[in-house]
């Protein structure tokens, strides 16, 4: 990609960070849960590309996911 998952655009997160079925609905279910914008959606994603990345994995995966929502959760406590 050549930059960090940090500097990613909406638009590039999303195209680095395709979701299953299942796994989008968790994300918009904790979206819509806690209230969260579109910008918290895209960094959610960022951060669980990064996860990814540290595991090794090529795609992210649930337990990705369910780590950066944590993640989330914990800075806004």
């Amino acid at each position: 990609q050549g930059k960090s998952n940090d500097l990613l655009t909406p638009d590039e997160v999303e195209k680095m960070v395709p979701l299953d079925k299942e796994n989008t609905q968790l994300l918009e279910a904790v979206i819509d849960k806690l209230q969260l914008s579109a910008r918290a959606y895209h960094r959610i994603l960022k951060v669980a590309r990064t996860i990814a990345d540290i595991d090794g994995s090529e795609a992210v995966d649930k337990q990705h996911l369910i780590e950066a929502i944590g993640y989330r959760r914990n800075n806004n406590a």
